[in-house]
Formats: C-alpha cells, sequence, structure tokens
C-alpha cells in the first residue's frame, strides 16, 4: 500500500477538516521537549509525528526546548536534542526556548491577578495538597485566596524581586475547588526557584509551571495543532482556560498514544539512574533506548522513521513488539550494508596444495544492490574460519567442514579437510584442508557440488577487532509492570565482547559510520572507540530474531 493510499489516522484527519472548512490555511507543529535528558525511542515517534505532519500538509514545525525547571536543565542536553532531530532527517523552522517567553510569561500572569484569576498562596506543598481534596471529595478554599488583585500583584512583583526563598509562596490559578478533574482545583502557575538558568541566568527567581508556560508558548508560536501524549489529557481542560481567559491565539491540544515498547524502560529518570550508576556506559550506550544510543549501536535513522510510521498513532495505549524496530533496522541495513568477512572464534585452515604466496579474489560488496560493486579480498594458504564451522565428529546432514568433507569458501575455492591437527592435550591447533583449482567461484568448472559455504580470513592479511555483541538491556518483556525494581530484570548477558576477532583487511579503509553486515553474523557499525590501531565494531543487530525462537522454545 502507497502511503497515499493508507488510510488517515485521526489527527490527519483533523488537519484535513480545519484546512477544508478555513480555520487554518496552513499548520503549525511543534517539538517541546524539555532538556533535562537524552531523547529516547518514545521522543523520536512524536519528532516523526510533528515534523511528519508540516511536511505533508506544507506546514512548519518549531523546535522548542521546555526550560522552566533550572534545576535539571543542561545546554549539554539542547545540543543533545537538537542533534538526534538533525540525525533523524528533520529540519525546524524556529529554534525557540519557553525561557524566550519569560517576559510575556510573567505580564500574562499579572493579567489574571488584575482579573482576580490568580492569587498568591503561602501555603506550603503540603497544606496545597490537603486543601486539594482528593478526587471523591472537593478542595477547599484557604484564605490567601481572599487577597485582593492589587495584595496579589504586590506579593508576585515582590517574588520576582527576590524577597522570599524557595517554597515561601506561590502563585495559582483560581478556577474551582470542586472540580472533578484535580488539575482544575487552583493550579499552581508559578512557584519560586533561586537558581541559575542555563539561558536567563540569574535573571528570575520565580519559573511557570509547566501547564502555563506550555499553552501559552504554543499561542505566542500560534500552534494550530498541539500534539501531546496521552498523559496530558486532563492537562487540556487548564490549557483551554488559560486561552480563554487570556484571550490568545486559540491553539488546540490533541493527544495520541505514547510508544511503550517491550524490554525497554522509556523513563527518562530510570534512563538516568542507569548512567548515574554505572550500569551502562553513558546516554549513548548501545543498549539504551536512547536515540544517541541507537545511533551509536547502527540503527538508521530511515529505519527508526519507518518504524515510527509502521506503528501509527493511537488514542490507546499498548505495548509494541521491540521485534517490530529490529525487522525495520534488518529491512533497511540489508539494502545498504557492505557484506564483509570477520572470524569471531578462529581456527587456522592450512591448505596444503596452494602454491602461491596469495592471490585477490572478488566479492560482491552487497548482493541486494546491483550498483554496489564489488571489493578485493586477499586469498593465501593459511585462513581463519569459525571454530564452530568444523567438527570432528559431525551428524548426519552436517555440511560444514569436517574429516573428508567439502566446503565452498565464500568468493573463493572449494576445500576439503584431510586431516586434524591437535597439541599434546589433544586440543584441535588447525586443520590441513587441499583445494580444487578449478572450483574458483565465478568461473568454477570442477563440476562439484557442495552444500555448505564458509566465510573466512586471510591468516597473512587478517586485521585484529574487538567485537561488541549487544542484546537487549532487559530480560522481561513488559519491564515497567514486572514485579520489584526494574533493575532487577538487567539482562546479564547484554554485552559480550570478543577482543581476539580476524576481519579482511577491507574494514580498515570502510568509511566511519558505513553499516555492514558481517557474512552469517548480523549487522554491525564501527564504534567511536575505533582507532587504526584497533578497530572496533558494535553489533547493531542480528540476522534474525534470536528472541523469537526462545519464546517457541520456552
Amino acid at each position: 500500500m502507497s502511503s497515499e493510499e493508507k488510510s488517515l489516522n485521526f489527527i490527519e484527519e483533523i488537519i484535513e477538516a480545519d484546512l477544508a472548512s478555513g480555520k487554518h490555511q496552513s499548520i503549525t507543529t511543534r517539538f517541546p521537549p524539555e532538556p533535562n535528558g537524552y531523547l529516547h525511542i518514545g521522543h523520536a515517534k512524536s519528532i516523526v509525528l510533528n515534523f511528519g505532519l508540516a511536511l505533508k500538509y506544507g506546514g512548519s514545525t518549531n523546535l522548542r526546548f521546555d526550560d522552566t525547571n533550572p534545576v535539571t536543565e543542561d545546554t549539554e542536553y539542547v545540543e543533545s536534542i537538537k542533534n538526534d532531530v538533525k540525525w533523524l532527517g528533520f529540519n525546524w523552522a524556529l529554534e525557540l526556548y519557553a525561557s524566550d517567553y519569560f517576559d510575556q510569561l510573567y505580564a500574562m500572569a499579572l493579567q489574571l491577578i488584575d482579573k482576580g484569576l490568580a492569587y498568591v498562596d503561602d501555603s506550603t506543598s503540603e497544606e496545597i495538597a490537603a486543601q486539594k481534596g482528593t478526587p471523591t471529595t472537593p478542595g477547599i478554599r484557604n484564605i490567601y485566596a481572599e487577597r485582593t488583585p492589587a495584595e496579589n500583584r504586590t506579593l508576585f512583583e515582590a517574588m520576582k524581586a527576590g524577597e522570599f526563598p524557595d517554597g515561601a509562596k506561590v502563585l495559582r490559578a483560581k478556577i474551582d475547588m470542586e472540580s472533578p478533574n484535580m488539575l482544575l482545583r487552583d493550579p499552581i502557575i508559578y512557584r519560586i526557584k533561586h537558581a541559575k538558568h542555563h539561558r536567563t541566568g540569574d535573571k528570575w527567581c520565580i519559573y511557570p509551571m509547566y501547564d502555563f508556560a506550555h499553552g501559552q508558548s504554543d499561542s505566542i508560536e500560534k500552534i494550530t495543532h498541539s500534539i501531546c501524549t496521552l498523559e496530558f489529557v486532563p492537562h487540556r481542560p487548564l490549557y483551554d482556560w488559560c486561552i480563554e481567559n487570556l484571550n490568545t491565539f486559540p491553539s488546540k491540544q490533541y493527544e495520541f498514544a505514547r510508544l511503550n515498547m517491550t524490554y525497554t524502560v522509556m523513563s527518562k529518570r530510570k534512563l538516568l539512574q542507569l548512567v548515574n550508576e554505572k550500569i551502562v556506559h553513558g546516554w549513548d550506550d548501545p543498549r539504551m533506548s536512547t536515540i544517541s544510543g541507537m545511533r551509536r549501536r547502527g540503527y538508521p535513522a530511515a529505519a527508526i522513521r519507518e518504524f515510527c510510521d509502521r506503528i501509527g498513532v493511537a488514542k490507546r495505549d499498548n505495548l509494541i513488539d521491540v521485534g517490530l524496530l529490529e525487522f525495520c533496522v534488518r529491512e533497511e541495513l540489508n539494502k545498504t550494508a557492505l557484506r564483509r568477512m570477520v572470524v569471531f572464534d578462529p581456527i587456522k585452515v592450512i591448505i596444503t596444495n596452494y602454491t602461491q604466496a596469495s592471490e585477490a579474489l572478488t566479492s560482491e560488496n552487497n548482493p541486494e544492490n546491483p550498483n554496489g560493486g564489488v571489493r578485493t579480498v586477499p586469498f593465501s594458504k593459511e585462513l581463519w574460519i569459525e571454530r564452530e564451522d568444523f567438527m570432528e565428529n559431525p551428524p548426519k546432514k552436517y555440511f560444514r567442514l569436517a574429516p573428508g568433507q567439502m566446503v565452498r569458501l565464500k568468493s573463493a575455492y572449494i576445500i576439503k579437510c584431510e586431516e586434524v591437527i591437535k597439541d599434546d592435550q589433544g586440543n584441535i591447533m588447525a586443520l590441513h584442508c587441499t583445494y580444487i583449482p578449478e572450483s574458483k567461484s565465478g568461473s568454477d568448472s570442477s563440476g562439484i557440488h557442495v552444500k555448505g559455504t564458509l566465510h573466512w580470513v586471510s591468516a597473512a592479511h587478517a586485521i585484529q577487532a574487538e567485537v561488541r555483541l549487544y542484546d537487549r538491556l532487559f530480560k522481561v518483556e513488559d519491564v515497567a509492570n514486572a514485579e520489584g525494581d526494574f533493575k532487577d530484570h538487567i539482562n546479564p548477558d547484554s554485552l559480550q565482547i570478543i577482543s581476539g576477532a580476524y576481519a579482511e583487511p577491507a574494514l580498515a579503509n570502510d568509511p566511519s559510520g558505513q553499516a555492514f553486515q558481517f557474512l552469517r553474523k548480523g549487522y554491525f557499525v564501527q564504534d567511536p572507540d575505533s582507532n587504526p590501531a584497533k578497530l572496533v565494531f558494535n553489533r547493531t543487530v542480528t540476522l534474525k530474531d534470536a528472541w523469537a525462537k526462545e519464546v517457541k522454545k520456552g
């Protein structure tokens, strides 16, 4: 089904109706992350949705940083977010910050005070929580709600001037203490926080709460469709109340289901915990659900975009199988990854009847790409093959190498195992084989047909490499709802390091960031830890879904 034939999601239906009715001439969306951590795959869904809608309907998307909490925010996170959005393939119309609007938001708060719709409250946070009541019992206003607009303006100006310590006072919207929606029971819209802001420094010691800053920032930017996740449904009445009472641009909020994915955590708090407790090696650890971690692991941006498109936009939360993301990654890499040969657990093959020093063979870079070209692969008398590709006493229908048995070496020759060389303890040291000169790939005239094909590396030309085999960080499907602490479910086998792998020499000259399929092993990418003296590769994903097999076994 082409993209044009796909049925519209509910947000697209709303947009098309708004454009058709003339309510909006064009659309403006926004992606509004808080710069208090690195973005994860859940944010990628929001990025693809917001930017994708604007692209589809000829609109624009702003990147707006929700930087209203100076204690947790940092420019490091701002830069990482910008890098992630660009890497995913999107460009924003304007780079904005909620802090850009601090003066305007302060003026709006004064408007509410002057209208009698906001008041300064001296209560403690515990007193405010108690006075709000419960979902089944109404709240009770305290004496501070009786202050006059003039008193409230004076106190709020004093708050701004830094005359009170943190927590001494807050500004609350005066709405309805009996509302069934707890968020409308005189919500706090400003609090005192004496902390240096990453952009405004010490100019402010009062900061707007998210619910006040978010909606008004949307209005200031004339956002036509403010798209949030489902947890913000109860916040929408306050969003609308602020716009109505301040008579600002009528932005509208729409909610969709956030991304929940198996074997994964999507909580910034939990991700930060993994980093701080050194369970992982940083925000960009390839096992993390962060975009930077997935980039380092070798996930293509195109695969993440495809995944987000496939899961669609729903109104109800569900748990998406991470296997779908891995499928999208395999599908993309199968088309783009260069094929290379790397031996992880080497055993030596000595071809006793090979008399040349070496020769240059050719092998395709990617059989899926007719324009992928070929590379030169050196072949010599001594080779490395995988230890698991030889069996001294094989079962029936074993098509790899065994005494007296023949196999084809990928893009090379057919060889036959003649003798097994062992040390005094009986450990296999090498395999003596013969090759059939007429069986060269591409010009085989031997008439011999074998069922097994092995990858290999010339021992004389091999380069050593470290291979990091990454797997899922958690061993339970639904981490968020699993019993106990989420860290109890860490997969102890999420990283295995192979330090003595042998790789064909082409890998030393391949560009950084290039995706590879190590034949019969999986998809890999060079890690930033690589250097000319020691190449390091991360496994992006296996060739097949190994976890599906484990589930079937269970």
